[in-house]
């Protein structure tokens, strides 16, 4: 081999090495980018944290003194939303269940407390 094909060589692993070191440090622009982000996301989470748990100790203190089952309401929230999930996956077309549903809070249904269809 030759010093022309030798060098051809050179030139083309010394190409190679720039690309890389190219891509490199885009790579560690990504990186510290990306590091920002999550930096900031969690900043911006802890903040929201406190603010619901402020939020959440507020609400708890109007409930007691409204005398609220904070408990039962919570519960019945999280009933109402599974059988929405469970409703929207198998295409049922039965009625709103939150509909039917007694309010914990004033003791009447969706429909109000004289109308027929109201449970007891």
């Amino acid at each position: 081999m030759g010093i022309g094909g030798t060098a051809k060589k050179l030139q083309k692993v010394a190409e190679m090495g720039e690309e890389l070191y190219k891509r490199i440090n885009d790579l560690r622009e990504q990186v510290n980018e990306m590091r920002e982000t999550v930096t900031a996301t969690h900043d911006r989470v802890e903040v929201l944290e406190s603010e619901v748990a402020e939020q959440r100790a507020i609400l708890e203190a109007l409930a007691r003194t409204e005398g609220i089952d904070l408990d039962a309401v919570v519960a019945e929230a999280h009933i109402t939303e599974a059988e929405r999930s469970n409703g929207e996956g198998d295409g049922s077309a039965g009625g709103d269940a939150s509909a039917d549903a007694e309010d914990s809070v004033t003791g009447t249904t969706a429909n109000g407390p004289g109308d027929s269809t109201s449970r007891d």
